[in-house]
């Protein structure tokens, strides 16, 4: 199985990098991508803890936003982790999300929703990329909500009148970005509605135009007529079709390879970076 899209506890994933890597190998993974928000922190980590059989994917999932104000994320594998353009626009969105994080916590607030800074920074790893499922994880912690998933349907999701945009690159900024590091960009469950706004069928070709090389079609967060809609878009524009996890450990209901990518689309995304820098033991 090969899993293209995870997070570790570098940014709101529950398990260490090591942890991951060892459950991806128990679930008999082939393929194993370590995609935390807006850091390659984890890397090193994953690398050491590598062992058997198990392929390393090395990348990150970018925050963006359109012009528009529509919540991308943006799949950056395989890609060069000291190219100096790419940890710039990763250091930029992290330090987007502190001032964000103040602002929905002001506006929690003034909702007559008990929660502090210092709250959200208890329940954080040391280094770990600040997000909402921390503001989450603090909520549940203050007997606000009962989990994680609650307190995105009721207060923390795109809509809501808590929700704050941050500072992002757009997404063809992003891919382009990801490419000139010698990566490649696939842009993560786009259709997922219930997420909030969505991107529509005619926002992929610039996307393409751009330098963008897959889409990732299957992901719990979207529906089958959703799936099959992206999966038409990928193969109109030649793009290839992913699918994964999105795994956080505790924090999610998504399990490790509940949704994988098959081997050939795997090795064509593969062969569209510079370099091959799949990691092996």
């Amino acid at each position: 199985m090969i899993d293209l899209h995870t997070h570790t506890n570098c940014s709101d994933g529950t398990d260490t990098p090591a942890q991951l890597v060892n459950k991806a190998l128990a679930e008999g993974l082939s393929v194993l991508a370590i995609t935390d928000h807006d850091t390659t922190s984890g890397w090193q980590a994953a690398q050491l803890a590598l062992r058997a059989e198990l392929s390393l994917v090395l990348g990150a999932e970018i925050s963006c936003l359109t012009t528009n104000g529509v919540s991308v994320h943006m799949l950056g594998l395989l890609f060069d982790g000291e190219n100096l353009q790419m940890q710039n626009m990763l250091e930029n969105t992290r330090d987007g999300r502190i001032p964000r994080a103040h602002k929905m916590i002001e506006l929690l607030n003034a909702g007559g929703i008990d929660i502090t800074m210092e709250d959200v920074e208890s329940v954080k790893p040391a280094g770990a990329t600040l997000g909402r499922p921390h503001i989450a994880d603090a909520l549940v912690k203050n007997g606000v909500v009962s989990s994680r998933d609650e307190a995105f349907t009721d207060l923390l999701h795109n809509n809501s009148p808590f929700y704050v945009a941050h500072m992002a690159p757009t997404p063809e900024d992003a891919v382009s970005t990801i490419r000139n590091a010698g990566g490649v960009a696939v842009i993560a469950h786009p259709f997922a509605s219930h997420r909030g706004e969505v991107l529509s069928a005619h926002d992929f070709l610039p996307l393409k135009n751009a330098g963008l090389n897959g889409i990732e079609v299957n992901h719990r967060d979207h529906s089958n007529e959703e799936r099959n809609a992206l999966a038409d878009i990928a193969r109109e524009l030649d793009l290839v079709i992913t699918g994964a996890s999105d795994y956080h450990g505790t924090g999610k209901l998504n399990s490790l390879g509940e949704n994988h990518t098959h081997q050939a689309e795997w090795e064509r995304l593969e062969s569209e970076a510079d370099q091959r820098r799949v990691i092996r033991a």
